[in-house]
C-alpha cells in the first residue's frame, strides 16, 4: 500500500497509460479522480477500481482548458479532502505518422500545443497551487515520452514532449522549497495502448509490437502497466527524494 490514504488525479484515465496508472494507484491505497474528456471512459476505470474495492470518482475535463483544469483539481480537493499527487498524462500524437517538420499544418502545431504541452501547465500550475495552500507539499507527474529526448516521433510533437520535461524540470526547483515533487515518465513506443494507432501507424497490432520491440535492446515493447509501476514508485514516498527527473521507461532506447 505505497499510497495508502493519498488523494490523486490522472488525467486521460479511460484508456492506455492513464488507466494502467488509475488502477495502480488504486491497489496500492489512493483514492483516484479519473478525468478523461470522454466521461464514459473514465466512468469504466473507475468501475474496473472499483470492482477491486479501490475508490475512484470520474470526471470529464478537456486539459487544453485551464478553466476545466482548474475545476478537477478543486474537485479532488473536496471529494478527499486534500491533493497529494496529479499525474499529467494526457497526449495527443502528430497527427500523419512521418509527417516532416514542413508537411505540419499551424492547425496541427497548435493542436498539438494546446494539449500536450497546455494540459501539463495547467495541471501543474493549479496542483502546484493547490499543494501550497494544503502547506504539506505534493507530487506531480508528467508524461514526457522518450520523443522528448531524441529526435524522434515527429518535429513538433518531439518539440511539445521537450516542453514537458522543461516544466517538469521548472516545477521540481520551484518546487522543492514547498516539498513539491516533480518527474516526468517517458515511454518509447507502447503498439497496444492505441496512441501509435491514433498517429495513424497501421497493422496487425502483435506485427507492430514486434517492430517496435527490435528498436528497444531489451527486445520487448512498453505497455501502459510498465509506466503505470513507474508512476506509483515516483508517487510514492520510496521517492521521497527523486525531483526534476526525466525516468526512460524504454528497454534502453536513448541509452543506445
Amino acid at each position: 500500500m505505497m499510497l495508502e490514504g493519498k488523494g490523486a488525479v490522472v488525467t486521460g484515465a479511460g484508456s492506455g497509460v492513464g488507466a494502467a496508472s488509475a488502477v495502480r494507484f488504486a491497489a496500492e491505497g489512493a483514492r483516484v479522480l479519473c478525468a478523461d474528456i470522454r466521461l464514459e471512459a473514465a466512468e469504466e476505470t473507475v468501475r474496473r477500481i472499483e470492482k477491486d474495492g479501490g475508490t475512484a470518482v470520474p470526471i470529464a475535463c478537456d486539459v487544453a482548458h485551464e478553466d476545466e483544469v482548474e475545476a478537477m483539481i478543486a474537485a479532488a480537493a473536496e471529494h478527499f479532502g486534500r491533493l497529494d499527487v496529479v499525474y499529467n498524462n494526457v497526449g495527443v500524437p502528430t497527427p500523419r505518422l512521418g509527417s516532416k517538420l514542413e508537411d505540419h499544418t499551424a492547425e496541427d502545431f497548435q493542436r498539438l500545443f494546446a494539449i500536450n504541452v497546455g494540459g501539463v501547465f495547467f495541471g501543474s500550475k493549479h496542483a502546484v497551487a493547490q499543494f501550497k495552500r494544503q502547506d504539506g507539499g505534493g507530487v506531480v507527474l508528467n508524461t514526457g515520452p522518450v520523443a522528448g529526448l531524441v529526435a524522434w516521433g515527429g518535429a513538433v510533437y518531439a518539440a511539445t514532449k521537450g516542453a514537458v520535461h522543461q516544466l517538469t524540470k521548472a516545477v521540481a526547483i520551484e518546487g522543492a522549497p514547498f516539498g513539491i515533487r516533480a518527474n516526468a515518465i517517458c515511454p518509447a513506443g507502447m503498439p497496444y495502448t492505441g496512441f501509435m494507432a491514433a498517429g495513424g501507424l497501421s497493422g496487425d497490432p502483435d506485427t507492430v509490437a514486434q517492430r517496435t520491440a527490435a528498436n528497444h535492446p531489451l527486445g520487448r515493447p512498453i505497455t501502459a502497466e510498465d509506466c503505470a509501476e513507474a508512476a506509483v514508485f515516483l508517487a510514492s514516498e520510496r521517492a521521497a527524494n527523486i525531483t526534476g527527473v526525466l525516468l526512460p521507461v524504454d528497454g534502453g532506447y536513448v541509452a543506445r
